[in-house]
């Protein structure tokens, strides 16, 4: 996960769809942008994402939050109501690209538990599965999710293609003194310190822009497709 140049996105709030645009933006795009992608990013409305291979029956009965969208990625259900998302983005040819999934998990919230140690939050990686209930994210725990108290607070979903990896990543904060910008702060950082990562704001340019309008009109916005299955 070393390297010199990180990009770094950092915005407010947005829409469900184009949330999930532009990180399939970002992931298409990840050969041509040439170095990994830490996107920080929040919600303008209470919504709920759901992983791509889900089936939509079963996860409007388990939640009243909507919109619901279906991620790029896998996973579970997850609520977008009072969370901190992130996603990171990583080129082909990076060495994370090359991990197992299982270690590119483990390391991302390492990442986060090290974040949080940082702002004085000590937090633990779960040492195995405890799902209480499959399907939804932040009940129980999956093996490496990340713990405060022995509750989960943060997950994450995975989808790894030829051009790139994509993790998509929530936390749900605990009642702790540590604001989401010292969060996000912190994050970088903890990077800078440990993998000499030297971050570079990320611009979007009009390709990206287009291709994320692309994608919310015609896929993320889209009830045929968020219901597909």
């Amino acid at each position: 996960m070393s390297g010199p140049g990180w990009h770094l996105l950092q915005q407010g709030k947005q829409t469900a769809s184009y949330n999930m645009a532009l990180d399939e933006t970002l992931l298409a795009s990840a050969p041509g942008l040439g170095r990994p992608v830490l996107r920080f990013y929040g919600w303008l409305e209470s919504a709920a994402s759901f992983g791509y291979a889900q089936k939509y029956a079963d996860v409007e009965r388990w939640t009243l939050l909507r919109p619901l969208v279906r991620r790029p990625t896998g996973g579970g259900l997850v609520p977008h109501d009072a969370d901190w998302t992130y996603s990171v983005v990583i080129p082909a040819r990076h060495p994370w690209h090359r991990l197992k999934a299982a270690e590119s998990y483990r390391r991302v919230h390492e990442w986060i538990r090290d974040a949080f140690a940082q702002g004085g939050v000590p937090t633990t990686l779960a040492a195995s599965s405890h799902k209480e209930i499959p399907g939804q994210c932040f009940v129980g725990a999956e093996e490496s999710d990340l713990l405060w108290h022995g509750r989960k607070i943060a997950g994450a979903a995975q989808r790894r293609t030829r051009t790139g990896l994509l993790i998509q990543g929530s936390i749900q904060p605990p009642p702790i003194p540590l604001a989401r910008a010292d969060w996000q702060t912190a994050m970088c950082e903890v990077a800078r310190r440990q993998w000499a990562v030297e971050w570079n704001p990320l611009q979007i340019t009009e390709p990206l822009a287009d291709m994320t309008r692309s994608l919310q009109a015609v896929k993320y916005s889209q009830a045929g497709y968020n219901q597909k299955r």
